[in-house]
């Protein structure tokens, strides 16, 4: 097995390195960037305990991360994601890395604004993926450990939701059958917002991701319990992504012929807010 050149170190955890197999590649363990210098090596052995992103567009959703989360949380999630491995003793899709490092910093943040999401779907999570949901209340009890950020038991379930997503191979964002659905919504977010999504963007990954779960979840019949206090909280606070919610929801009940319940509204405001404020 070849041995990995690097190239450059971004931080104590993350490594840009040259592999003469896959080419260039982002490297990702705690420490590994500790006191490495460019055109180091490092064993292909030593190789196998990191990560190794090799798509070129998660790399480069990965780096372009990389600047909004903060070093301590990045080690945090990196062993969370090892802890993951770990467990679920499963070849991992790499999208993880991207997912869920978006997923825990922007729930932290949350938090840290005293904005708490209940989950609607925690109950139907628990019960259709229970190993997932095992694992995943070991990574909040282990981000609770490490950072002091404890969060909340709805966090169990989203990151249950990645952790099957990365376990089946089922990358959240790949196309399948319904993409079309996906683009004409995106389409109508583009025009009601009047802005052009740069495709290649992080928000672009978190909107399309988002609108994925969701058919998903209309297409399975999950039950939602709406979060009323939210509901009129997003209502009076932004009309704009409210109203534009509900429009994509009356697109999204006429093509999967599926009834699609209040709370999705809740949860797509506050996407559609997110990249409504990076818009202004």
């Amino acid at each position: 097995m070849s041995n990995f050149h690097i190239k450059k170190a971004l931080n104590n955890n993350v490594l840009i390195g040259d592999h003469p197999d896959y080419g260039e590649v982002v490297l990702i363990g705690k420490g590994i960037g500790f006191n490495q210098k460019v055109g180091n090596t490092i064993d292909a052995s030593v190789g196998e305990k990191l990560f190794v992103l090799k798509d070129e567009k998660e790399q480069s959703n990965y780096l372009k991360l990389l600047p909004q989360v903060d070093n301590d949380l990045l080690e945090v999630i990196i062993s969370s994601i090892e802890l993951i491995k770990n467990k679920t003793n499963a070849k991992l899709n790499e999208h993880i890395h991207v997912a869920l490092t978006d997923h825990i910093a922007f729930a932290t943040s949350r938090i840290s604004n005293g904005l708490v999401l209940n989950n609607p779907f925690l109950i139907e999570t628990k019960v259709l993926y229970p190993l997932e949901y095992k694992i995943a209340e070991e990574v909040v009890m282990l981000i609770g450990t490490q950072t002091g950020i404890q969060l909340p038991v709805g966090e169990i379930g989203f990151i249950a939701l990645h952790i099957h997503s990365a376990m089946m191979n089922k990358n959240l964002s790949d196309v399948n059958q319904h993409s079309q659905l996906v683009t004409h919504l995106i389409n109508l977010i583009e025009e009601q917002l009047d802005t052009q999504i740069d495709k290649d963007s992080i928000d672009y990954m978190r909107l399309v991701r988002h609108l994925r779960f969701t058919i998903e979840r209309v297409n399975m019949g999950e039950k939602v319990e709406e979060p009323e206090k939210i509901t009129l909280l997003l209502k009076s606070e932004y009309p704009i992504c409210y109203n534009l919610a509900w429009k994509l929801i009356k697109v999204m009940q006429q093509t999967l012929r599926k009834p699609v319940l209040d709370a999705e509204a809740v949860y797509l405001t506050m996407h559609l807010q997110r990249l409504q404020k990076k818009i202004k």
